[in-house]
């Protein structure tokens, strides 16, 4: 009696999200170690950002943080 049972499936391989070269699961989501470190410095470099209010912004907002709340 055969069993109708389906294989695994296959993970779909994605682009490299740098050099758009097939990522490799060792580096996934990268194709290399080379692609990783280039993403990694655009993070060090601040060269992504993600969107919002700035930190400046944000505190400058606050009570209590005004310099003529001082007394």
């Amino acid at each position: 009696m055969a069993e109708d049972t389906d294989p695994a499936p296959i993970p779909r391989q994605r682009p490299c999200a740098i050099c758009g070269k097939l990522a490799l699961p060792k580096y996934r989501p990268f194709c290399s170690a080379r692609c990783a470190d280039i993403d990694l410095g655009r993070w060090l470099k601040a060269s992504y950002v993600i969107p919002g209010a700035s930190l400046d912004e944000a505190e400058a907002g606050k009570p209590g943080n005004r310099q003529d709340d001082e007394g």
